[in-house]
Formats: C-alpha cells, sequence, structure tokens
C-alpha cells in the first residue's frame, strides 16, 4: 500500500527534512499562507502536516490560532510536537486522509501542501475532507501541476524511480476532481516557484 510506502520514506527523512527541504517549504508555505486567508477564530486543519512549518508560519502571526495537524509519518510528528509543546492550541495526530479522526462539520478551513500527489485515491481523501469540512467552511488544496513542463519531466521520472509517488494532475484535472466530489471552486491559479517547481492552488467551498 503507497501509504506504508510513503510512512517509511518520511520516518527517514524527518530528522534532516527541514533543513533539506528549506527553500521550498518556506516559499511554498509562505504562498499558501497569504493564499488561504486564515482568519483568528478559524479552526484549521493541516492534511499531510510533516514537520508543521504552516503551523509555525501562522502561529508567528496569530498564535492562538486552533489549529489540528495530521501525518502518517509518526517522525515527522514528533518533530512537529516538539515545535509547538507550548501551544496548547496546536494538537497532532497520526492519521490517514482517507479515515480522518474528527467529526463531521469540524473545521472552518482544511488545507493540504504538497501532498495531493502522494494520494491513492484522491476522490476518497476529497470526500473525506469535505466531511469534516463545516458547510460554510473552505478547503485549499497546492500541488504541484503537471502543466509545467518540468512538472511533466519529474512526473514520468517518479513513476519509474519513487516508490510512494502516485501521480500529479493537469489544473483541469485537479478541478475536475474538485468539482466530481461536490466542491465549488472559488479561487484557483497557476504559479512557479524557482526553475524547477510549477505550482497549482485553489480554495473550493462545499
Amino acid at each position: 500500500m503507497t501509504e506504508t510506502k510513503v510512512r517509511k520514506q518520511y520516518d527517514r527523512l524527518a530528522a534532516v527534512y527541514d533543513q533539506r527541504w528549506s527553500n521550498y517549504v518556506a516559499n511554498t508555505l509562505s504562498f499558501l499562507k497569504n493564499w488561504a486567508q486564515i482568519s483568528p477564530s478559524d479552526v484549521v486543519l493541516d492534511i499531510a502536516c510533516g514537520t508543521g512549518e504552516f503551523e509555525r508560519l501562522i502561529l508567528t502571526e496569530q498564535p492562538a490560532q486552533q489549529m489540528v495537524g495530521v501525518d502518517i509519518s509518526d517522525k515527522m510528528l514528533l518533530v512537529a510536537k516538539q515545535k509547538f509543546c507550548d501551544y496548547p492550541n496546536v494538537s497532532f495526530y497520526n492519521a490517514s486522509v482517507l479515515a480522518l479522526p474528527f467529526a463531521s462539520n469540524s473545521f472552518d478551513v482544511v488545507v493540504s501542501a504538497s501532498s495531493f500527489h502522494y494520494f491513492d485515491d484522491p476522490d476518497a481523501a476529497l470526500a473525506e475532507m469535505k466531511r469534516v469540512l463545516k458547510p460554510d467552511g473552505k478547503l485549499v488544496i497546492l500541488d504541484w501541476c503537471r502543466d509545467y513542463l518540468v512538472c511533466q519531466i519529474c512526473d514520468i521520472i517518479l513513476k519509474i524511480f519513487d516508490p510512494v509517488y502516485k501521480q500529479c494532475y493537469s489544473q483541469a484535472e485537479f478541478h475536475e476532481l474538485l468539482t466530481s466530489a461536490g466542491f465549488n471552486i472559488c479561487r484557483a491559479t497557476k504559479i512557479r516557484f524557482g526553475l524547477i517547481w510549477g505550482l497549482m492552488v485553489a480554495t473550493a467551498s462545499r
């Protein structure tokens, strides 16, 4: 199962992840923070939160923000928990996007950054995100975009050499997944970070 392979890979990376991917993480998550327009009163769920860098960016400006992060890597979560041990308003859980351990209609905002290309079943993942989102809540997803030539090449290479990689999508395919899951797309764009990384982002409502 892909999730088991992803867990093992990121357990191995956890100790060096923040250093190895510092530029990518800083650039993409800073963009996501500005794009998402999270209100201080929002209760936020971060899917595949990794080492908690998105939480760090939000809490730097809004230290009382209610935030929950989920990831399938215990060791990535351990790094995240160590960063926020003094924040009672932040919690982390080991959980799959396909089985979120939360009641329906729990969150004002659900975010996911640079993880959608790992999901075995994107339709089921989106259905579960929709379930935990409040009726007036919003979903914000940032991920790689196959509309960029370099990402097309990376997509081919990773499918061959990376056993945990599933696929990245074109913006049209991504939007079709969102609308098929019953979401309404409110805002969307594509953006390039440096020479390699071409990403897309969308904010959607139920």
